[in-house]
């Protein structure tokens, strides 16, 4: 999958974190460690090892969702922010 692919993916799981973070925490949690282990697979993925700035950006993102759904937020980041994010990738991978 290309970088913009696994980023949509990655912004289904957040979609999904965010819409059941107040209905059922419990299904909000598994979405939120579904889209982590997809950070974790692409940090790992040989292909973005060759670039510092592709690592740079996945790890950052991750740091950013982990502090949005499991931290105090000092981002001040919003789950629609981060969807507009993820959801420029989708659209990316689309085209």
């Amino acid at each position: 999958m290309s970088i913009a692919e696994q980023f949509g993916n990655i912004g289904s799981e957040i979609s999904r974190t965010a819409k059941w973070a107040t209905r059922n925490p419990e299904t909000s949690r598994a979405a939120l460690y579904r889209a982590l282990d997809l950070f974790d697979l692409m940090l790992d993925d040989p292909r973005h090892r060759q670039s510092v700035a592709r690592l740079r950006e996945i790890a950052r993102a991750r740091e950013v969702v982990v502090d949005l759904f499991d931290g105090s937020n000092q981002y001040g980041s919003t789950p629609e922010a981060l969807q507009r994010y993820f959801d420029a990738y989708a659209a990316a991978a689309r085209r």
